[in-house]
C-alpha cells in the first residue's frame, strides 16, 4: 500500500526545544526529509543555567554527542540529584539522589527493612544507603564503573547542569553538520488550509512563505501554531502548583563546585541553584498572589553565592498543558507544549520525550487520527504523573511561617496523588504505575525527607531477624561508604576530563 510520504518539517522556534527536535529529527531521519528551523535572534530563550535528569544520556547517545565535547561547550558540572532545603520543616534538609536506594533482598524492597529498623533505632539516615547522596554530600563524582557488576560505583546514576544559550548553540551547530537549515526572522502570519484548518505555511515578515508537511512548535509559552493558530485550549493546574513567577540572575561561582541542584524554599516560593563552570544559575520561583515582586527581587539577591552577573530577568508563566499536544499536522515541544516548574528539572526531559514520541507515531501525510490520539493519551498521562510528583512537595510541608505554605498543605490534591499518599502512609509502599517518570525511590526520598510517616510496613519483613537485617544494612552503608571514599573530587573530575576554556 503507498503512502504518501511527509517531505518538509517545519520547526518554528529555536533555543532548546527546537534545536533538541532538530538535532534528533536530523539524527534519525537519516537526511531523508528536509528539516527548516525558524527562529529570531531577538527572542530570548528562557533560563540562564538548565538541569537535567538521567535520560538525557539517552538524548546524547541517539545524536551521536560525545559527552566530554558537550560539557566543554555548555561550561556544564554534573548532577547527582537535587537538595531541599527548608521544604518539610523551616531548617530541614534532604537529597533526592539519582539511581536506586540500598539493595533488595528477596522478595522485599530494601526501604522496608529500612522502614522496620528506622523504628527500631537501628538504621542510620537515608543519605548513608545511597552512593549518588553520599557522594553528593561530599562533592564526590564519577561516571559508572560497569566493570565493576556487583559493586554500587557500577551503577551511579547522573546528569548534568549546563548553560542554555550554550547547549542550544552546540546543538545547532550539530544539527546543521546534519543538513537542517535556519532561517532567522519572525513569523508574521500563520496559514492554515482553507478545507480542513491544517498549517500549510509559516509566512515571515520578510514575506517569505515557508511550507511544509509536518510543523513542530517550538515558540515557547507563545505557542504560535499549536494555540494561535489552532486554538487548542490550555489546562489549568495554578489551584495545585500556585507559583507563578520566576526571576532568574546568574551570579559567580564560589568553591566547591556541588554536584546538584539545590532547591531551597522561602516565604511564597522557592529558590533554584544551580552550579556550571563558570557561574552559578539562580532563580526564585514565587506565587504573585502571596508576594510582590520587588520582595521577591530582594529574597533572590539577597541569597546569592556572589556577585550578581547581570540584572534579575522576570518569566511569568501557568502551570499547566495544552489540551492536545499533536493538533492536526502540529506537534508542541518544550513551553509551547506545557510548563511543570523546574522543581525536579523536568523541562529538558519532557521535550526529550515528546521527541521519542513523535518518532515512535512519525505520521505520513494522512496523519492517522488513532496514532495522534495515542500521542496524546501518552502525552497527558507523563505530564499529570509528573504534576503529581510536583505537588507533592508542596502538599508534604508543615510549615507555619505563611499563608502560601499553610494553603499548600490543606490544599486537596489530585486523586492519583491522594492514592500514592495512602499507600505510603499505610505500610510505606510505593507503587510506579504504566512506568511513569519518578520510580519509587524518588518518591520515597521525597516523602520520607518531608516527614511523612508510615504506620507500618511489609509483613515479609518479619522473615528476616532483626540482627540479620541489621548486618545486612550495615553491609550495604559500609560498602558505599568505601566506594565514595574511593570518588574523585567533582571539580578535579572535570579539571581532568571535561573543562571549559575559561572565558
Amino acid at each position: 500500500m503507498q503512502q504518501a510520504a511527509i517531505k518538509n518539517i517545519v520547526i518554528v522556534g529555536g533555543g532548546t526545544a527546537g534545536w533538541m527536535t532538530a538535532t534528533a529529527l536530523s539524527t534519525i531521519l537519516r537526511g531523508q526529509y528536509n528539516i527548516r528551523l525558524v527562529e529570531s535572534d531577538e527572542i530570548g530563550i528562557v533560563g540562564v543555567g538548565e538541569a537535567t535528569i538521567p535520560m538525557i544520556q539517552r538524548f546524547n547517545q541517539v545524536a551521536g554527542i560525545d559527552e566530554a565535547e558537550f560539557m566543554k561547550a555548555t561550561q556544564g558540572s554534573y548532577k547527582l540529584g537535587i537538595e531541599f532545603v527548608n521544604w518539610g520543616k523551616l531548617g530541614d534538609r534532604y537529597i533526592h539522589g539519582f539511581g536506586i536506594l540500598g539493595q533488595d533482598l528477596w522478595t522485599v524492597r530494601f526501604d522496608q527493612y529500612w522502614q522496620r529498623l528506622r523504628g527500631l533505632g537501628k538504621a542510620r539516615e537515608l543519605d548513608e544507603y545511597s552512593i549518588t547522596r553520599m557522594a553528593a554530600r561530599h562533592n564526590k563524582f564519577m561516571p559508572p564503573r560497569r566493570d565493576l557488576a556487583n559493586s554500587p560505583l557500577s551503577d551511579i546514576a547522573y546528569a548534568y547542569h549546563f548553560d542554555a544559550s550554550l547547549y542550544a548553540r552546540y546543538l545547532r551547530t550539530v544539527s546543521e553538520q546534519r543538513g537542517v537549515r535556519r532561517t532567522e526572522g519572525k513569523v508574521a502570519q500563520v496559514s492554515q488550509r482553507a478545507d480542513d484548518g491544517y498549517v500549510d505555511a509559516v509566512v515571515m515578515e520578510s514575506g517569505e512563505r515557508i511550507e511544509g508537511d509536518l510543523f513542530i512548535d517550538c515558540s515557547g509559552f507563545r505557542a504560535l501554531l499549536i494555540e494561535g493558530a489552532l486554538k487548542t485550549g490550555y489546562e489549568d493546574w495554578n489551584h495545585w502548583l500556585p507559583c507563578d513567577r520566576a526571576l532568574a540572575v546568574p551570579c559567580e561561582s564560589v568553591s566547591p563546585l556541588t554536584p546538584y541542584t539545590r532547591a531551597t524554599a522561602h516565604r511564597a516560593g522557592w529558590q533554584w541553584r544551580i552550579p556550571l563552570q563558570h557561574r552559578t544559575g539562580n532563580g526564585h520561583v514565587y506565587s504573585s498572589a502571596f508576594m510582590e515582586d520587588v520582595e521577591a527581587q530582594d529574597i533572590l539577591l539577597a541569597n546569592l553565592d556572589g556577585k550578581p552577573l547581570a540584572e534579575p530577568r522576570m518569566v511569568k508563566f501557568r502551570t499547566g498543558m495544552r489540551k492536545l499536544g499533536w493538533n492536526k499536522n502540529v506537534v508542541a515541544m518544550g513551553l509551547a507544549s506545557g510548563f511543570l516548574e523546574p522543581l525536579e528539572s523536568t523541562s529538558i526531559h519532557l521535550i526529550q520525550s515528546s521527541i521519542a514520541r513523535l518518532v515512535q507515531f512519525f505520521p505520513d501525510r494522512g496523519f492517522n487520527q488513532l496514532e495522534v490520539d495515542e500521542y496524546n493519551r501518552q502525552s497527558r498521562f507523563e505530564y499529570e504523573r509528573i504534576r503529581d510528583f510536583v505537588i507533592l512537595h508542596y502538599k508534604l510541608n508543615q510549615r507555619d511561617d505563611s499563608d502560601f505554605w499553610k494553603q499548600c498543605a490543606a490544599m486537596p490534591v489530585p486523586d492519583s496523588l491522594q492514592h500514592k499518599l495512602d499507600l505510603f502512609r499505610a505500610r510505606g509502599r510505593v507503587v510506579r504505575f504504566d512506568n511513569e517518570l519518578f520510580a519509587e525511590a524518588g518518591w520515597l526520598q521525597v516523602m520520607h525527607g518531608q516527614n511523612l510517616k508510615p504506620e507500618g510496613y511489609d509483613p515479609l519483613v518479619d522473615l528476616l531477624p532483626v540482627e540479620e537485617a541489621e548486618k545486612y544494612l550495615e553491609s550495604i552503608r559500609d560498602v558505599i561508604g568505601q566506594c565514595v571514599q574511593h570518588m574523585p573530587d567533582h571539580a578535579e573530575y572535570i579539571a581532568q576530563h571535561c573543562a571549559a576554556t575559561r572565558r
